[in-house]
């Protein structure tokens, strides 16, 4: 190699220089990185707001159908009492089971640390003693903690009773997590949400419902967890069998 061809190697940029030997200076660092942070900021809240969108876009649909099963998804109740949340989507269901949408009932969610009933028994005392539903056509899952438990306990029952088809009611904003969850599990899913409940009708209430809901469905999506689901949270006590049957409950 001759000396000419040695000087006029090109030599390569030290740190923290450009190609063209001009090296970066702290400025332009910072710059830089605000810069990366920007963009990632930009596509976190474009990608929250078409979640926020979507979850509300799905809770305005009502895909009422005939189907196996309708099942009502748990919510807050106090000693065997149903309360606002869990009214609301009560009486949407048993309003559904009348029409004739569906031969059963699926009631489901477990309890809180010292309750004495679950909200899964909750619902089926009030759709069997309120709704006058007969109590063999009220199915019961009461042990899940929280939706995706909930729905994969769901799916037992269908598997041990030859379902495939359900119509899922809970809250406006609840519907989507649910329908991606159910689908999941294999379970041909549509949504008939609750119009009445006061999650949705409260704007204080409806706020923290869609960050909630925003956040479950990313918990699911990217880390494949389900968040707790209003007001269910500890397995029940109560004892059920495979498909759904469950011992007397005392409504």
């Amino acid at each position: 190699m001759t000396t000419r061809s040695i000087r006029e190697r090109p030599r390569r940029p030290r740190h923290g220089a450009t190609a063209n030997g001009a090296r970066l200076t702290l400025g332009e660092r910072v710059r830089d990185l605000f810069l990366v942070l920007m963009l990632f900021c930009l596509a976190g809240c474009a990608l929250t707001a078409y979640t926020t969108f979507r979850v509300w876009q799905v809770g305005q649909e009502d895909g009422r159908r005939k189907v196996d099963a309708i099942i009502v998804l748990g919510a807050v109740q106090y000693d065997g009492r149903p309360q606002g949340a869990l009214t609301a989507r009560l009486d949407h269901a048993i309003d559904l089971y009348n029409q004739g949408y569906a031969q059963y009932l699926i009631t489901t969610g477990g309890n809180q640390p010292g309750d004495r009933t679950t909200e899964a028994e909750t619902g089926r005392c009030y759709a069997v003693t309120q709704g006058h539903v007969p109590a063999a056509n009220v199915l019961m899952e009461n042990t899940g903690s929280n939706t995706l438990e909930s729905i994969q306990h769901v799916k037992a029952i269908f598997l041990a009773r030859g379902f495939h088809t359900a119509l899922f009611v809970s809250d406006r904003a609840h519907m989507l997590r649910i329908l991606l969850m159910a689908q999941d599990a294999g379970i041909e899913a549509w949504a008939s949400p609750t119009a009445t409940s006061p999650d949705d009708l409260d704007p204080n209430l409806s706020t923290g419902t869609m960050l909630h809901e925003v956040e479950g469905l990313g918990l699911y999506m990217f880390v494949g967890e389900g968040s707790g689901s209003a007001g269910i949270a500890a397995p029940s006590i109560s004892p059920a069998t495979s498909d759904g049957s469950t011992l007397p409950v005392k409504c």
